[in-house]
């Protein structure tokens, strides 16, 4: 029974179990992940793979035919979203972890991207 083994690890206090906890970092093998979804004018990125801290906090997305970086909204979990057509371009993405660090995964969804793909890219934290 799991109950025994968990109480040798927290303290049980009026049916309220206080859990401490630490954030560690994470190695992960491979770069970053991006999955495409979404549907023309809403591009739902998946993030995954993300190594370092793990706990991304902010996004931003390129296309090849813009200028400036767009940052992307967190839609829920790992996924981001962007609001602008970005179909036919190659895409860059810039992500932010939680510790602040940033790091840039520059073309790495190529011009001929579908939605439901996903792409490696060579970055990690």
């Amino acid at each position: 029974m799991a109950q025994p083994a968990f109480l040798t690890i927290a303290k049980y206090k009026a049916g309220i179990v206080p859990i401490l906890y630490r954030r560690i970092g994470c190695r992960r093998s491979g770069g970053m992940r991006f999955t495409m979804n979404g549907r023309n004018y809403f591009e739902l990125v998946l993030i995954s793979n993300v190594g370092g801290a793990g706990e991304i906090s902010k996004v931003w997305i390129k296309g090849s035919r813009r200028n400036k970086w767009e940052t992307m909204s967190r839609n829920w979990g790992a996924n981001w979203q962007s609001n602008t057509y970005l179909n036919g371009q190659s895409l860059s993405f810039k992500v932010q972890l939680g510790n602040g660090r940033i790091k840039a995964a520059l073309n790495v969804v190529p011009s001929n991207w579908r939605f439901g793909q996903s792409f490696k890219s060579n970055i990690q934290f």
